[in-house]
């Protein structure tokens, strides 16, 4: 997991793909309250009959790269009564200007697609993406309608999205990258989930099995 102290620190991926999860198991038979997640000290509001799972994440975190395959299968098949979707964090400044950029992409509904753009001129091309005229050169890049663009990036709507984003990662207390928010009360991530000795891959994966517990857990009226 990325922490906000040490957003600048960067880790070795691994290269393996997710299209399936294998049977892992937990050190210690299951996923344990305190160590593979977490309970909220105070639930969020959530919407009637549906489960939701928010994936807190960060274009430039190189563990969030490393989970995005994991998590994209996983999201794939999720119950009809979970709804799934992604938030950027934006713990600081040259942070927000990436925050800003998924939500304009995501008011142009172009950001599930361009995702792996995205990610790619992170992590693969390693380009310096720390200032608007980098981010816009970017968009024009993958091709986007920089007019359409321009206005979305500096909108109200996406500063408005961009402060509800900041204040959910608040309420649900994210202080590192990538984490999972279950249904308003729990919150586990690859860095909690995971067993040492396993890859990033691995991690991820462990982190989807307890989301999955918690969403049975919930829908049961277990949680």
């Amino acid at each position: 997991m990325m922490k906000r102290r040490d957003f600048s620190a960067l880790c070795s991926l691994s290269a393996m793909a997710a299209a399936a999860l294998p049977n892992l198991a937990f050190a210690q038979g299951g996923p344990i309250e305190g160590k593979q997640f977490q309970r909220l000290s105070q639930p969020l509001p959530v919407t009637p009959g549906k489960i939701e799972v928010v994936e807190f994440f960060w274009y430039g975190c190189p563990h969030c790269f490393a989970f995005e395959p994991v998590v994209q299968a996983w999201s794939k098949q999720l119950p009809t009564d979970v709804s799934f979707r992604r938030v950027h964090v934006g713990f600081r400044a040259n942070i927000k200007l990436h925050q800003r950029l998924f939500f304009a992409l995501e008011a142009m509904g172009k950001e599930e697609e361009l995702l792996p753009r995205v990610f790619s001129a992170f992590h693969v091309e390693r380009l310096n993406l720390d200032d608007e005229k980098s981010i816009l050169d970017l968009a024009a890049r993958m091709g986007l309608d920089m007019a359409k663009f321009t206005a979305a990036f500096n909108s109200f709507g996406v500063q408005t999205k961009s402060a509800q984003a900041s204040k959910l990662s608040e309420a649900y207390r994210i202080d590192g990258v990538p984490a999972l928010g279950i249904g308003g009360k729990f919150l586990t991530s690859p860095a909690m989930a995971g067993i040492q000795g396993q890859t990033e891959t691995q991690h991820g994966q462990q982190a989807v099995m307890v989301a999955d517990y918690l969403i049975k857990q919930l829908r049961a009226n277990k949680a």
